[in-house]
């Protein structure tokens, strides 16, 4: 028997735990939040593979939410992604915040579509580009 903390991993009847609750198979497996990090890399994979020399070295990441005091530039509000351009050593960064990014999108097919306009948008600000340079179907897919 394998105690934790002394904590019995058995229940009452000495029976043992009889495997996970939720298949390998089945999307609830993983987190939302696993989920949503999948997302992120497939669309910058996808975004990468036109531009991959000039995105060497810059990086992605997903935080729950952002800081809570935006920085002077932003307008008010709830920032889905920032940008920190290179600096002092540091390569550029690309931050999505992934609550307030599914508080946007009601819906799975809508999250597709929020993420990649995002990192699009955020992509062609860091290399200096039109969001439709980035990805020539950014209008059609944003629905702007």
């Amino acid at each position: 028997m394998t105690s934790i903390h002394g904590m019995s991993r058995r229940d009452r009847r000495g029976r043992g735990l009889r495997g996970d609750l939720i298949p390998v198979s089945v999307p609830a497996y993983r987190t939302r939040a696993e989920q949503f990090d999948d997302l992120v890399v497939a669309t910058v994979a996808q975004i990468e593979r036109r531009w991959e020399k000039q995105l060497h070295g810059a990086e992605f990441a997903v935080e729950e939410v952002p800081a809570s005091d935006p920085a002077p530039w932003e307008a008010r509000g709830v920032p889905l992604a920032r940008l920190f351009p290179e600096q002092a050593g540091h390569p550029a960064r690309i931050v999505l915040y992934r609550r307030p990014i599914e508080m946007r999108a009601p819906g799975r097919n809508d999250l597709d579509r929020v993420v990649h306009a995002i990192v699009v948008e955020q992509v062609a600000q860091l290399l200096g580009e039109s969001p439709s340079d980035i990805d020539p179907d950014y209008d059609e897919r944003s629905g702007g």
